[in-house]
């Protein structure tokens, strides 16, 4: 083999390996670089279940790592949270914000969940008036009242209307009574956030009439226009509830004015004196005494 062939062939190879060693360090350098090891930061969260009305204590909550950006409104002092009120369940190792608790010196249980300006009103219902159990805490219903109007024509029957639109649960449970022959009696409770012009009309219509919730999409904003129905418009298919009655009101009725009397003219009296007698003589004025 001649020699000079084989000198540039070993020549080119050697080029060739140089060429690719520099290739490869190329690729390598403009790979993705390692990414860098992201910033972690104790913050406190829930040692355990939180549940709605509970105070914090020291054993609820602890510091733990956290990796990644950190939840808005979380905290790293654990005393900060001690005693403060929950409005909103937080779940164990779930971090504890800001939002989800009630003011410094709120306290805890039922009432830091009522915003301020409402009123929690309890409505005692059956099963199938509580909407069979389907009616827990955040949703919204109305309040139909049915019963016999005031003194009105109860010829129609019965008279059910939609007292309020889109109130929202606070609370739903039951309440364990006893009837009067002493048997236990479940009766279902629902809590509703009223105002306090709307906790009256509650407060009223649980005392004087029957009550029917209605549950209703969460989204759905609007409030319908009802005329209320009675049980004689279920047969007629009349709509509306009955008119009541006209009102009749006695009319007190002034008596005619009494004619007038022209004043009486008084009558002339002449002195007659006849020595030691004396006499009156009295002359009505003219056109009297006829």
């Amino acid at each position: 083999m001649n020699k000079r062939f084989v000198g540039v062939l070993f020549f080119a190879a050697a080029v060739a390996l140089v060429v690719s060693w520099l290739l490869y360090r190329a690729l390598k350098n403009s790979g993705p670089q390692q990414a860098a090891a992201p910033a972690s930061a104790k913050i406190v969260v829930a040692a355990k279940d939180l549940d709605v009305g509970a105070v914090i204590k020291e054993d609820d909550v602890k510091l733990e790592d956290w990796t990644g950006p950190f939840p808005e409104g979380s905290n790293s002092r654990p005393q900060e949270l001690v005693g403060r009120g929950v409005i909103s369940a937080i779940a164990a190792k779930e971090p504890v914000i800001e939002k989800r608790l009630a003011p410094k010196g709120a306290g805890g249980g039922f009432s830091v969940l009522i915003p301020p300006g409402m009123r929690a009103v309890p409505l005692r219902v059956n099963e199938v008036a509580g909407v069979a159990g389907f009616v827990v805490a955040g949703m919204h219903v109305d309040v139909l009242i049915s019963g016999n109007t005031p003194a009105g024509d109860n010829r129609q029957g019965t008279v059910t209307k939609t007292l309020l639109q889109n109130i929202e649960v606070l609370s739903a449970g039951q309440d364990f009574r006893k009837d009067p022959e002493g048997k236990p009696l479940v009766v279902q409770v629902i809590t509703v956030l009223a105002t306090p012009e709307q906790a009256e009309m509650l407060s009223l219509a649980s005392a004087q009439t029957t009550v029917q919730l209605s549950l209703r999409n969460p989204l759905d904003k609007a409030v319908a226009k009802t005329p209320g129905t009675s049980v004689g418009n279920l047969f007629t298919g009349a709509k509306g509830a009955p008119a009541p009655p006209p009102v009749v009101r006695a009319v007190q009725v002034a008596p005619p004015p009494a004619p007038k009397v022209a004043p009486k003219e008084p009558a002339f009296v002449m002195e007659i004196i006849s020595g030691t007698s004396k006499k009156e003589q009295k002359f009505e004025p003219a056109g009297e005494g006829k």
